[in-house]
């Protein structure tokens, strides 16, 4: 794979939402000024991607007024093509973090179920145009949660994608709050994954697919991917973060995946400081993809791993790092030492 997908283009297709935070840790009732990036986890997938030196492209709907073009404006800044985005007359949705510290945790609050992604459409994306020339396809499980019509716009990319041969990453996280059309989240979570290549996710996403009560431990794991590859032929291999969080500020984090043949796993990596958690999981599946396109797969995980790891120190929703400053962290630069 790491041969023949490199210098191709990472499609990602979700929902661009803007972010308000009251800054320095306030709760909302103590903020009189917010600050808002704009993300989503399939956008800070691609973001990430760019910023490793990939060409990617975003598939989504935002608004036709000024906050869909500010959205679209921070889409290229990142270095996003931008050409399958489309302007419709729905707001952009949005959401509140209030940044937790310590023992206390974050909260998220968010304006999403009516706004200009909910409303895409098949008809609304050209995939045979979007996917020619693309090594990878990137999802997430809160996308077709989203509406009907992002579903069905979904499952006729995956579809396209099947056809032209093309990896499919899936990060099947399901959001039980979400599922309000009336369709049952784990059954089309199951369709679309049986549609896909590389699994990124865990025993907790396995169980709820499958219907399932694996345990977390190494075996649990190794049986649980073994169940879904069973259940999923498609899918080759899968890759899982561990996270230990001692408190809202401090997190310890782990790769382990099972590749079809073997378990593997990395090194923790522990972050005493955390700046922000927003965009940690989009890091770790960004650092996946680059690895696959360029390492083996113990070092694709272990590079997913670190781009994790440092996504936590940086503010915002997309993980601005450099594939050296993600090697030096494998390779055990974690000292913080100033660069002179």
């Amino acid at each position: 794979m790491k041969n023949s997908k490199q210098h191709k283009k990472i499609v990602s297709f979700g929902e661009v939402l803007m972010r308000l935070s009251p800054a320095e840790n306030r709760k909302l009732p103590q903020a009189r000024t917010m600050d808002f990036y704009f993300g989503g986890t399939e956008m800070n997938v691609a973001a990430s991607l760019a910023y490793f030196g990939e060409k990617t492209q975003q598939v989504t709907n935002v608004s036709k007024d000024l906050v869909g073009d500010a959205a679209i404006a921070a889409m290229r800044q990142f270095g996003i093509d931008v050409s399958a985005v489309n302007k419709v007359d729905h707001p952009l949705g949005i959401y509140f973090l209030e940044v937790g510290s310590g023992l206390r945790a974050s909260k998220i609050a968010y304006n999403r179920l009516h706004g200009s992604f909910a409303n895409i459409t098949p008809e609304s994306v050209n995939w045979e145009e979007v996917l020619e020339g693309a090594g990878f396809l990137h999802w997430t499980g809160i996308s077709p949660a989203i509406s009907e019509g992002a579903y069905q716009t979904l499952k006729e990319g995956l579809q396209v994608a099947r056809e032209k041969g093309i990896a499919v990453t899936a990060d099947p996280a399901y959001r039980s709050n979400l599922w309000k059309y009336g369709k049952d989240g784990h059954e089309i979570l199951k369709e679309l994954v049986g549609m896909s290549t590389i699994f990124v996710g865990g025993v907790n996403e396995i169980n709820e697919i499958l219907k399932t009560d694996f345990d977390f431990s190494k075996e649990g794991f190794i049986e649980a991917s073994k169940a879904l590859l069973e259940a999923c032929p498609s899918i080759e291999k899968v890759f899982d973060k561990v996270r230990d969080g001692v408190s809202a500020s401090w997190q310890k984090i782990y790769g382990r995946a099972w590749t079809g043949s073997e378990y593997i796993e990395t090194q923790q990596l522990e972050i005493t400081n955390v700046v922000d958690r927003i965009g940690t999981g989009d890091a770790y599946a960004a650092g996946l993809i680059y690895g696959l396109i360029h390492f083996d797969d113990q070092q694709a995980l272990n590079f997913a791993n670190a781009a994790c790891a440092l996504k936590h120190t940086i503010l915002g929703d997309a993980n601005l790092v450099s594939p050296e400053e993600v090697l030096e962290v494998i390779e055990g630069s974690t000292g913080g030492r100033i660069k002179r």
